[in-house]
């Protein structure tokens, strides 16, 4: 199973196990750029208790202002034998190390440490920041506290600590509001870091309220289906945690802006919980299928697959089809554009001499040749001056490519690329460049895609984070069923039960598969990933040594060339 790394909104971090460091600051004024700092105190707190302290008075380097004396209490006499700010911040900024800077009114006092920092030329940590002013607006009513100053919710929460200008006092007094507000938030379902941050973020009343979608849902992983009012599926997603992902759609840290459109048009969340999460990514792979969601914008129409066709006839061509036939051709795919298969036919026109026109030739009936014949890219099969036989030495080739059994047209198109580049033929070799691109990728897929489907029954498994076995059974190249064996127990009964439960897949036309490519694909790189054992395996599962995957190594830096030239252009 490809292992999804689980990201902040889909775990969360705990409240209980942030380390929080409140922060208080006395100044010589309210200019960071102006003022500087003359006192900070500081309380690190984790799971509700004080496990640090940190204070320091800061000489300033200039007067204090007679009205700041009078409001702190701090005077020049006092900071005179004090620490400058280049050694004081540093001893704070290792105190707070790895934790979520919390101030009341978080702008002054992080706008002062920042300048801080700046002048003396040292590095500003990029700490995550809690307001509890912001906080305390959103949770704190009007009818309970005359105003949300530090000293007004400190009497609220009834802390032992009353505020009086100190940085230490005033820190320790936050550290209550800090912890009286987090019960408030705790009650409106936040529990982790994430879902706090986001919480004091700025997300509309209404979309804040849509919160309650998310209830009920199940901590596990699956596909979540948002909904309209009318039940008609809006968007299709999975996670590891189906209620954690919905919720964070509910935050501020959902920035797409069609998902904020879809997340005010949702009125209900279904779940689909999966027993693993390869089985979860494939389940949504199909639901957006069926579905095809608005705000869903990949894998929309995995029917729009197109082939590459070597046709059967005295005289074949290659052409471009929706479908794989059983009609003995060879095929090459699937595409995921007509533009992508016609580059592929063109890469091998480039270095076989197939013919290119569309009407069915007869040996017994001949016309004039065509342009291209004339100019050598074509053996003029349609005058007689090539037999049957002599242009079936030209396809064996072609099939020889399409299989996988020969690299030589690969090499040729790329000293094809190497002859224009040296001509200073930019342009011309870009287009050689893309048809290559686009065939090696082509011809990938179908070497890689073709053994599975005509695999009738591989069982894979791997260990899961739990400590058991995640199981997978797949049937042509089709995911027909998943479990989990628990930690200590034998997978084997599991496997059987899987194997007699797991979905009845009929045999499809090699080298498409019984599922959509991206399905098919998703599953070989779980099967080819670290750690999955094959159980079972009935049949062979090969992928040709000298076929397309191989140049996988040199197809990278012409993607990567072919990326960079696209954003380069228009540019003059």
């Amino acid at each position: 199973m490809t292992m999804v790394q689980g990201t902040f909104d889909d775990l969360g971090t705990p409240l209980s196990s942030v380390t929080f460091v409140v922060v208080d600051l006395e100044t010589t004024g309210g200019s960071p750029a102006e003022c500087a700092i003359t006192e900070i105190g500081a309380v690190k707190v984790r799971g509700g208790e004080v496990v640090g302290e940190f204070q320091t008075l800061v000489n300033p380097g200039e007067p204090i202002p007679a009205f700041i004396s009078v409001l702190t209490g701090i005077t020049d006499a006092m900071v005179a034998d004090s620490p400058r700010i280049e050694s004081a911040l540093p001893a704070f900024l290792e105190f707070a190390a790895g934790s979520v800077l919390v101030a009341h009114n978080a702008r002054f006092d992080v706008s002062f440490l920042k300048a801080a920092a700046a002048r003396t030329e040292q590095a500003w940590p990029g700490f995550p920041v809690l307001d509890t002013v912001h906080l305390a607006r959103q949770v704190v009513r009007r009818d309970e506290v005359p105003n949300h100053r530090l000293a007004s919710l400190a009497t609220l929460f009834r802390s032992p600590t009353t505020p009086d200008h100190r940085a230490l006092h005033d820190a320790r007094a936050t550290v209550d509001v800090l912890h009286g507000l987090i019960g408030r938030v705790g009650n409106l379902g936040v529990h982790s870091l994430e879902e706090l941050l986001d919480y004091t973020a700025k997300v509309s009343p209404a979309r804040r309220r849509k919160r309650h979608l998310a209830d009920g849902l199940p901590d596990a992983p699956g596909v979540y289906l948002f909904r309209d009012g009318q039940g008609r599926v809006l968007y299709v997603g999975t996670s590891v945690s189906i209620r954690t992902r919905v919720r964070s759609y509910f935050t501020a840290s959902e920035h797409r802006r069609r998902m904020g459109e879809m997340v005010r048009l949702a009125e209900s969340v279904s779940p689909v919980v999966c027993a693993t999460t390869i089985e979860a990514e494939v389940r949504e792979l199909r639901l957006i299928a069926e579905h095809k969601p608005r705000y869903n914008r990949r894998s929309r129409h995995p029917e729009k697959a197109l082939w590459v066709k070597l046709t059967v006839e005295p005289f074949p061509r290659l052409s471009v089809v929706r479908s794989v036939a059983d009609d003995g051709a060879r095929y090459v795919g699937p595409f995921g554009s007509r533009h992508a298969a016609e580059a592929a036919v063109a890469a091998v026109h480039e270095v076989l001499p197939l013919r290119q026109c569309v009407e069915r030739l007869s040996p017994k009936r001949t016309r004039a040749a065509c342009a291209l014949a004339e100019m050598g890219r074509c053996g003029a099969p349609c005058t007689g001056a090539q037999s049957v036989e002599q242009y079936a030495e030209v396809v064996e080739r072609a099939a020889r490519l399409l299989g996988g059994a020969t690299r030589d047209p690969f090499v040729a198109l790329q000293a094809r690329m190497g002859e224009l580049s040296g001509a200073e033929r930019f342009e011309d070799a870009q287009v050689v460049r893309d048809r290559l691109v686009a065939l090696v990728r082509g011809a990938t897929r179908s070497q890689r895609l073709g053994p599975l489907a005509l695999i009738p029954e591989l069982v894979a498994a791997r260990r899961s984070a739990t400590g058991g076995w995640e199981v997978v059974c797949v049937r042509h190249g089709r995911l027909a069923g998943s479990t989990t064996s628990p930690r200590g127990a034998d997978p084997m009964p599991y496997i059987g039960a899987l194997c007699a439960s797991a979905e009845v897949v009929a045999a499809p036309r090699a080298p498409a598969t019984a599922a959509t490519p991206e399905e098919s694909e998703k599953l070989l790189r779980w099967l080819e990933a670290p750690g999955v054992r094959i159980v079972d395996v009935d049949g062979a599962w090969t992928c040709p040594v000298a076929g397309a995957a191989a140049l996988r190594e040199q197809l990278e830096p012409l993607e990567s060339s072919r990326r960079r030239t696209a954003g380069f252009a228009g540019v003059r």
